[in-house]
């Protein structure tokens, strides 16, 4: 079967921000499956679910900074059943020397056992400082290696931005790879573009989420050369359709 495709809402923050029901019905109108929650704009659970339903969209994850997942975690459990998600994502960590890697290591695995005992998938998000932060160190590969029940949200991008081979980068760490990120990079190296318009080799990481069955594709864009950010998730969410189609077909 062919993954679903969603938006990180990251992506269209002003404008979620401006106006929630709105935009999120202008999400399903440029073609999108699903969303990956970024915040609430304090909204309810059951009026965030109320949104989702009316719209036909779907949950693939949201996005829960590491200090309320160990503040509350309880509550969040609730927050997310309520809307209709089972994966939760720390989108961010940093640390300038390997043994708070290691704590941090530590207190992800305990989330992420709550979580899977609850029935919950835990997953952390990238960027490319865990490529450098640490020399010599690939804290990602540090962090499969050291927890049992945390998998990785890859953004494909910012594996690309750290200078790493993302295929064979892929490959290595498939069996913790659960939800991809996709973004593309623009011809000069320097920042994020919509699908289509940049140089990232798409079609290959499509191949690899045909060949390890990944449910959802998600796409994100943080820097906008050309068009405003809902218009150029419309050509992201045409663009890598396009792509799917012609590589699952």
């Amino acid at each position: 079967m062919k993954p679903k495709i969603a938006l990180q809402l990251w992506t269209i923050k002003e404008a979620m921000a401006a106006d929630f029901a709105g935009t999120l019905k202008a999400v399903k109108e440029n073609g999108y499956d699903g969303v990956e929650f970024a915040g609430y704009q304090d909204f309810t659970a059951t009026e965030i679910r109320h949104l989702l339903d009316e719209n036909q969209l779907e949950v693939c994850a949201s996005h829960i900074p590491f200090e309320k997942l160990s503040e509350d975690l309880a509550s969040i459990m609730a927050f997310e059943r309520t809307i209709g998600n089972r994966r939760i994502v720390c989108p961010w960590l940093s640390f300038d020397n390997y043994q708070d890697w290691k704590a941090a290591f530590a207190t992800l695995d305990e989330i992420g056992k709550t979580l899977t005992e609850a029935g919950f998938e835990f997953y952390y998000h990238n960027h490319a400082h865990e490529f450098a932060e640490v020399p010599g160190i690939d804290i990602l590969h540090y962090l499969t290696a050291h927890t049992s029940y945390v998998k990785l949200e890859v953004d494909l991008y910012w594996v690309a931005k750290a200078g790493v081979a993302v295929d064979e980068w892929l490959l290595d760490h498939a069996p913790k790879i659960g939800l991809l990120h996709f973004k593309d990079l623009t011809a000069d190296g320097t920042e994020s573009t919509e699908i289509g318009r940049g140089v990232l080799p798409m079609k290959d990481y499509l191949a690899f989420a045909k060949e390890y069955q990944l449910p959802w594709l998600i796409i994100e864009q943080e820097a906008f050369q050309q068009y405003e950010p809902v218009e150029a998730s419309r050509i992201d969410c045409d663009n890598l359709t396009a792509l799917r189609d012609e590589v699952y077909a």
